[in-house]
């Protein structure tokens, strides 16, 4: 039997997680607030990730 492994976010933050080996790691946002992450998996795990950052005209 595996041992039960909890971990708390705040539900009020808007980010990305990423849990790997029991370990959660938030996920840096684009800097100016528009863009997108990419998360690639390699062996069913995710493996690296990139950021793209785009300019939204007003």
């Amino acid at each position: 039997m595996e041992k039960a492994m909890v971990a708390e976010v705040d539900l009020m933050k808007n980010a990305t997680y990423v849990v790997r080996d029991g370990k959660l790691a938030e996920l840096p946002r684009p800097l100016d607030g528009f863009g997108k992450q990419v998360i690639n998996w390699q062996g069913g795990k995710p493996c690296n990730g990139s950021i793209e950052a785009s300019i939204k005209f007003v």
